[in-house]
């Protein structure tokens, strides 16, 4: 027990350095320059930081990885996002293989890629069959191996192996998984026992997974996952969270519910923690009293588990100093310039040309996760209910909160989501239903076991969202979708249907849309990308436009979510983080998006339906920006 400005702090039951078990009390977070010194030296073997999109999951765990190495730990940093972002944190190109991490001795990184893991997947799966079944066999065998639900699997495969230590350097210390936004997170952590369930089976083979057999000898990994995962000495699970109520509740969500499936050795992490400094800036204080209202009501769960607060910085973290100053308060430098206002549109406007539109009623709004998706979907959804639209807002995202942001019912507005595990027991009862008349009692069995296989579930979802798309024909349909990685899968399994349905009615070309042509489609469907104005996510959502372009698909617009340049702060590490904001911004405007409209940072928490519609009006946020001594307006240079 260590005295922290006189008073007493524990460390979280973990394993120390020297393999003892420490006693289990919550931390209070009383320095931030000593209680996270005492917490790297009781760290698992495995470490997994998991949240909310956008919690600053991937800056804890660089940061965590940098200071364990830098004090002698030998150490490798995982990432399971299939969107991952580590490269241009750490400044350094990863792979599926690990990586020195140069400037940090003892530090290796890699990425998970799920392409590059399915590839693998398939030789292992594929060469051992190549010569010994028949060659209409063998196609069908490729042809099953070829979609989505085979790529989320080998991924798994991958870090299954690191979490039994066949694929990670047998020298280390800890393995730090930065992990997923929560959804595709609770999924991958799922599975091993998902897996373990459906080994039970004597299906003859997994359709789209590979032979059963080989499955079956990889059970013993699946169980030592599941060990592992369980066995407090062996594995930390970090729940990483801002001083936000969605974003707290998202991480008691999280804990639940992979406290069910054995994780409870479990730490709070409350990130980018704001106090003001400067007592005249409304904005200031209204955005310090809202995280500390947060910290107050903090779930019942989240107050069961130890817990530390790290600061919010004036700069980004990207790259090594950024990361070694992250669990240090932030000291903003003075700067006398005047803060430049950006000259972009607003979100009313993007509304307006999505309602003119003559036949377009599908908006799919994406971006990487924690950039305001849910926010913006929900503002453009009940902006065009407003206006006498019939509207449909639904949700793809399995850690969705379309309640939570709209807080009641809004008149013409429907809201639905397509829950994955919901989709999965429908599609597997309606699969047998429609099978009973013409199976065999004997194959409708060998079906049933076959639909237990969790891959079922990327299917099931697959048709739910094929069918949300199909129903834009008469009405708008607003679709919140999940984080950058999780909804690429779902695209590629929208191609790989595309191609098969071409593939099979070549001869009635004419008359078949799949959803895949709808998305394609500029005049049906509006692909609105969401980011929020720092280098990472804009990179991010980069990225996501350019795999969108590779699928056929051209983004309508871009919005710039959440920013502190558009709503004029006086604070002083605001004042810096909204200059930093500067540079991603006009990188967007000039260099990435055809439209783009920008919403400011607002005082308050944008949820519940009349600060929704406000949000997609043209004077949004602008309380506060009049007579500015720091703001430059556009049209009249400095003041």
């Amino acid at each position: 027990m260590k005295r922290i400005d006189g008073r007493q702090v524990q460390v979280p039951s973990t394993r120390g350095g020297d393999g003892q078990r420490v006693s289990a009390h919550p931390i209070i977070a009383l320095s931030w320059d000593e209680v996270p010194v005492e917490l790297l030296d009781h760290l698992t073997r495995h470490v997994f930081f998991t949240g909310k999109g956008g919690v600053g999951k991937t800056s804890a765990a660089c940061a965590t990885a940098v200071a364990l190495a830098e004090r002698g730990r030998r150490v490798l940093l995982v990432s399971t996002d299939p969107a991952s972002n580590l490269d241009d944190v750490l400044g350094v190109p990863l792979s599926n293989d690990p990586t020195a991490v140069p400037g940090v001795p003892g530090l290796l990184a890699l990425n998970i890629d799920p392409e590059e893991a399915a590839r693998a997947y398939r030789a292992r799966a594929l060469d051992p069959q190549r010569d010994v079944v028949p060659a209409e066999e063998f196609s069908r065998l490729e042809e099953r191996l070829a979609g989505a639900c085979t790529t989320e699997v080998a991924a798994f495969d991958e870090f299954a192996s690191l979490l039994t230590e066949e694929n990670a350097p047998s020298a280390l210390d800890h393995v730090i998984f930065d992990t997923a936004p929560t959804g595709h997170t609770l999924r991958l952590l799922e599975l091993p026992a998902a897996w373990s369930g459906f080994l039970e089976t004597d299906a003859a083979e997994a359709s789209c997974v590979g032979p059963l057999s080989a499955l079956k000898a990889q059970r013993a990994r699946y169980e030592q996952s599941m060990t592992a995962l369980g066995d407090p000495l062996q594995t930390l699970l970090v729940l990483v969270a801002r001083p936000d109520r969605v974003a707290l509740l998202e991480a008691a969500r999280a804990g639940r519910e992979l406290g069910e499936i054995g994780m409870r050795n479990q730490f709070l992490l409350v990130n980018a923690v704001f106090r003001a400094s400067d007592s005249q800036d409304a904005l200031a204080r209204a955005l310090e009293e809202r995280g500390q209202l947060a910290l107050r009501d903090l779930p019942a769960a989240l107050q069961a588990i130890p817990s530390v607060e790290v600061p919010l910085h004036a700069f980004n973290l990207v790259g090594l100093d950024a990361l070694r100053a992250y669990f240090s308060p932030s000291k903003p430098d003075p700067d006398p310039r005047p803060l430049e206002r950006p000259a972009i549109g607003d979100l009313e406007a993007l509304i307006d040309e999505i309602v003119a539109a003559p036949r377009g009623r599908l908006v799919l709004v994406m971006g990487k996760g924690g950039v305001g998706k849910t926010t913006i979907a929900a503002s453009i959804a009940v902006a065009l209910a407003s206006r006498g639209q019939e509207t449909h807002l639904t949700t793809t995202d399995p850690a969705a909160h379309l309640g939570e942001t709209l807080e009641a019912a809004v008149p013409g507005l429907q809201v639905s989501s397509i829950d994955p595990k919901l989709e999965f027991q429908k599609y597997r009862e309606q699969t047998l239903a429609r099978s009973r008349e013409r199976m065999a009692p004997d194959q409708l069995a060998l079906l049933d076991e076959e639909l237990r296989s969790p891959c079922y579930e990327e299917v099931a979802v697959f048709l739910a969202f094929a069918h949300t798309v199909s129903s834009a024909r008469h009405q708008f349909v607003v679709v919140d979708t999940a984080p950058t990685g999780h909804t690429l899968l779902l695209l590629d399994t929208a191609g790989a249907y595309h191609h098969e349905v071409l593939r099979r009615t070549r001869d009635v070309l004419g008359r078949v849309t799949t959803p895949l042509m709808r998305l394609r489609d500029p005049d049906y469907t509006k692909i609105v990308i969401v980011t929020t104005p720092e280098p990472t996510p804009v990179l991010e959502a980069k990225a996501l436009q350019e795999d969108l372009r590779r699928a056929g698909i051209e983004p309508f617009a871009w919005v710039i979510n959440a920013s502190l340049a558009a709503a004029a702060p006086r604070d002083p590490l605001l004042v810096e983080r909204a200059r930093a904001e500067l540079e991603p911004i006009r990188q967007v405007q000039t260099e990435l998006a055809q439209r783009v409209a920008i919403v400011p940072f607002l005082a308050e928490e944008p949820v519940g339906a009349a600060r929704l519609a406000a949000l997609a009006r043209s004077d949004a946020g602008s309380a506060g920006r009049e007579a500015h001594p720091l703001l430059a307006h556009p049209d009249r240079g400095p003041s």
